[in-house]
């Protein structure tokens, strides 16, 4: 296989990786705007491993970009534009993923402070005349959801 071969293979595969994490990220997006977190965590490892793959192919890329430019102009053009697809679809991914985020957050904090009420005693001083302590039981949570 001559350099012009190889680097045309080259962005074909780096197109066909490219189109189909668009897919992904697309479909994980209406995912997310439907209110079907469940179906993106179903598929979570493998989105990700796509992701990896990009993020070391572009940069290899990136660092090497002789790799292409034997590679006939209609294909680099097509690379071109699923890439800018591409970030296009991340960015709305990035907000879909943000959003689902911050209510899972309030989800939990809501949660959290109803725990909290339920459990402080009606009373506000014990028998004894000083002020209750409440049950002793404590309701923790983090900031990740």
């Amino acid at each position: 296989m001559n350099d012009a071969e190889l680097a045309g293979a080259r962005v074909r595969q780096l197109l066909d990786l490219t189109q189909r994490l668009t897919e992904r990220l697309t479909a994980e997006t209406l995912a997310f705007q439907e209110g079907r977190p469940q179906d993106v965590a179903a598929s979570l490892a493998e989105t990700q491993e796509m992701a990896n793959l990009y993020r070391r192919d572009s940069a290899h890329v990136k660092a090497n970009p002789a790799l292409l430019a034997g590679a006939p102009a209609s294909d680099r053009m097509q690379l071109i534009e699923a890439t800018r697809a591409f970030n296009a679809v991340l960015a709305r991914h990035a907000g879909a993923v943000e959003a689902a985020r911050k209510i899972s957050e309030g989800l939990v904090r809501a949660i959290a402070h109803e725990v909290a009420a339920a459990r402080t005693p009606a009373s506000a001083y014990a028998a004894d005349g000083r002020a209750a302590q409440g049950d002793g039981r404590a309701v923790a949570y983090n900031r990740k959801a």
